[in-house]
């Protein structure tokens, strides 16, 4: 399957590169050579110390892989301004080259197709300080109102390599999962992903806090956060929940959480089947950051408001009854974090599912009404000024649209089909289908069509590649209404629902005119197209 999805991805990027000028570095980033897919990631170790007062890193990650083609050199990815202490294998040190932020290993023999290796990766230096995180990739060394000190780290698109060396592509993840353990000075906790194996001290000061993840895990999706937690534990059905959160924040945090989570997660489960990843656990922990959906350790930095940080971003009132950071990271469990994009290009998989999720739990708490307002008010947000799905095999995302105008495209989508019993189930059996794998939209594309039992083509192309949005055009002449698409391509096909009367009417509409018998009297003002259904402009000429 990672084989058929490599080549997928490998078809698009001649083209785009022609379509922008990229730098040696953008591809040694974001694309796949022989170096990076000659093998399979099969679990991560990490091992490290973090200083706070030097905001400073020292440790190791201990590196196993699986040899899929016969290799004596790999790419493993360490930011150029984090020093390498050494890299060991087999108990000898390896010679390697860097080159800007990626490390070519050489190894002294051949290693052999189907052979599990193992190798040691000693590194320190002080990590990239973020300067607006999570927008920018970065750590965040702070401090809470007690002055104690107060950490987290957030690296999307910008890359996890920015503080542990991995194969940093979303190609590949650890299969076997991963171990996280961060010693931090006495007094701290460390929060990562997955289970808590318990903590050491080291008698120097430092304390260290080991933590095990049993599942795939994306590389940007591990995390330290480091503060004066206290822990907070639940359950729901079977399903751990924990929230670290800021000593004196706990009785806030309390309240707050039991309003959302154990109806979110009624809700997506009912939806999206069950949270994928039951064997980690479900935790929220406070960051001194907005938000990151962390896998199996959401970071949530939303000050315990409503709506995201007080405010809607919709402009409806409909998001102003739950906390967006909780609801919108929490979705990314599913799209995301167990359904993941092949490429960064394509992360409107991650992002345009996921902010549809926040759609999707207020149908399931206010109904399908304030659901619909919630999801049109967005597109306020919508800039249509770029693409969405972005630059392949550079490390490149497309616009931010991918937010908004992809989930007002999921909602086309779901009334053309028409059928929300069989809209449902398409969902439900997309997130199942696709549970921790690694998609592109080719695959998205044909899995809606086959299931929907409509070519969605055009529809899923239009939106995500181009900036124009698709224009009804009505106009009448005696007792014919004339109905076609404009501002769309040739072969642009979609029904639209008007009401007459009263009466909803789907137009099987084409860019070829086509017409509608209807009233002599009738007025194109009195026909009413249902935009808040399709993401559509509407001229009456």
């Amino acid at each position: 399957m990672k084989k058929l999805l490599l080549f997928s991805l490998f078809l698009f990027v001649f083209n785009q590169m022609k379509a922008q000028e990229f730098s040696r570095k953008d591809s040694l980033q974001g694309g796949l050579r022989e170096e990076r897919t000659c093998y399979d990631v099969l679990r991560y170790d990490l091992d490290i110390r973090i200083d706070p007062t030097e905001k400073s890193i020292f440790g190791y990650n201990k590196i196993i892989f699986k040899i899929d083609d016969n290799t004596s050199k790999i790419q493993v990815d360490l930011f150029e301004n984090m020093k390498i202490e050494s890299i060991v294998w087999n108990n000898k040190k390896l010679n390697y080259k860097r080159e800007f932020n990626a490390v070519f290993i050489d190894f002294p023999e051949e290693l052999k197709k189907g052979t599990t290796q193992t190798l040691t990766f000693n590194y320190s230096g002080n990590p990239i300080i973020a300067k607006n995180a999570p927008w920018d990739g970065g750590f965040v060394f702070t401090k809470d109102k007690k002055q104690n000190p107060w950490i987290g780290v957030a690296v999307q698109g910008t890359g996890a390599c920015l503080w542990y060396p991995c194969k940093d592509s979303q190609t590949d993840e650890p299969d076997n999962g991963a171990s996280i353990k961060v010693a931090v000075p006495n007094g701290l906790m460390n929060v990562s992903n997955g289970r808590f194996l318990g903590s050491t001290d080291l008698k120097d000061g430092y304390t260290r806090w080991d933590w095990e993840v049993k599942n795939p895990i994306n590389n940007y999706d591990i995390t330290v956060n480091i503060g004066d937690y206290v822990h907070i534990h639940d359950n729901h059905e079977g399903l751990d929940l924990d929230y670290y959160v800021l000593r004196f924040n706990e009785e806030t945090a309390r309240k707050h959480f039991d309003n959302d989570v154990k109806p979110m997660m009624n809700c997506f489960q009912s939806k999206f089947g069950k949270y994928p990843f039951f064997e980690d656990g479900y935790k929220l922990v406070e960051t001194p950051y907005l938000g990151m959906e962390h896998q199996s350790a959401v970071a949530y930095g939303n000050k315990y408001k409503k709506g995201y940080l007080g405010m809607d971003l919709s402009g409806t009132g409909a998001g102003m009854f739950f906390d967006y950071i909780t609801i919108h990271e929490t979705g990314h469990e599913w799209f995301g974090n167990s359904i993941t994009s092949i490429d960064i290009a394509d992360m409107w998989i991650h992002e345009g599912f996921t902010t549809y999720t926040e759609t999707v739990f207020i149908e399931c708490i206010k109904g399908y009404d304030e659901a619909i307002k919630y999801v049109n008010g967005q597109a306020r947000n919508v800039q249509n000024d770029r693409p969405i799905i972005g630059q392949f095999g550079v490390n490149r995302e497309g616009s931010g649209d991918m937010y908004y105008k992809g989930a007002l495209l999921i909602n086309t989508i779901r009334h053309i089909i028409n059928d929300d019993v069989k809209w449902w189930k398409l969902l439900y059996n997309y997130s199942e289908t696709y549970k921790k794998q690694i998609i592109d939209t080719k695959t998205v594309i044909d899995f809606f069509n086959k299931e929907s039992g409509i070519d969605l083509t055009s529809v899923f192309q239009h939106y995500l590649t181009t900036t124009k949005i698709p224009k009804l055009v009505l106009s009448k002449s005696g007792n014919k209404l004339n109905y076609k698409w404009e501002n769309v391509s040739a072969d642009f096909k979609m029904p639209v629902d008007i009401i007459i009367n009263e009466k909803t009417i789907r137009l099987q509409t084409t860019t070829e005119n086509q017409e509608l018998k209807v009233d002599k009297k009738l007025v194109l003002e009195d026909i009413s197209v249902k935009t808040n259904q399709f993401y559509i402009k509407v001229e009456r000429k």
